[in-house]
């Protein structure tokens, strides 16, 4: 960010020039009274009224100053970021709009030497400064896991928290669970078919297969609505 140049104040704006002004008439009315104790009042009244002006005018131009300087600290803290920082911030944005993938799931993309090969440190850094919602990151992935695989509100769950999956925190996966609009019975219906199309399962090892914790982990009304409606 380049800094920008300090504007000139019009001259009828500077503070020399208003207290000149003000002493000037002042001192005109001075003349105007016939009385040393006039004189002597106006001379006082000019000398407060140009220490004010003074005071006013210097105060405003401290904190002009204090404004131009701040875009000019903060450009000097950016120019102090390596390019490997700055292009791991950059991917770790792209992963998060995108792939709307948790913190941990980032780290590990960002420095895998299977992915983006960046140090620890760059990656650190790329994860501190990100801009994500960590919550509406783990909302997204598990609509993605209702809408394309038909996945319970179980299995869901647990692809988002586990080591091997999402990897997001308990709690980031209980609000995505807690947020996402699925109807879980046309979930397991559709699940439920994929068995029967794909693999020519019987009614009743479809409905074991849906309800089981080793399987898709729907609820047992779940999975009686699923293979009810089969055709």
């Amino acid at each position: 960010m380049a800094k920008k140049d300090k504007v000139k104040k019009p001259i009828y704006k500077r503070w020399w020039f208003v207290t000149i002004a003000v002493i000037f008439v002042l001192g005109a009315i001075a003349n105007l009274g016939d009385t040393e104790e006039v004189a002597n009042d106006v001379a006082e009244e000019t000398e407060e009224v140009a220490e004010e002006v003074v005071e006013e005018v210097e105060t405003e131009e401290a904190s002009a100053a204090e404004e131009t300087e701040e875009p000019a600290e903060e450009e000097a803290v950016e120019d102090d970021v390596p390019t490997e920082f700055k292009s791991a911030l950059t991917k770790a944005q792209m992963y998060s709009d995108n792939m709307y993938m948790s913190k941990a799931g980032l780290f590990d993309q960002l420095t895998s030497e299977y992915g983006e090969q960046f140090p620890e440190d760059a990656a650190q850094y790329a994860i501190d400064n990100v801009d994500a919602d960590w919550n509406e990151n783990a909302l997204k992935s598990g609509e993605n896991y209702s809408d394309s695989m038909y996945m319970s509100k179980a299995a869901i769950f647990d692809q988002l928290v586990s080591e091997h999956g999402e990897q997001f925190l308990e709690e980031e996966a209980q609000y995505a669970i807690d947020n996402i609009q699925a109807d879980w019975n046309e979930n397991a219906l559709q699940k439920a078919k994929t068995y029967q199309d794909d693999m020519s399962m019987s009614v009743e090892a479809i409905r074991d297969q849906l309800v089981s914790e080793y399987g898709e982990q729907f609820t047992q009304e779940e999975a009686d609505y699923a293979v009810n409606n089969l055709e």
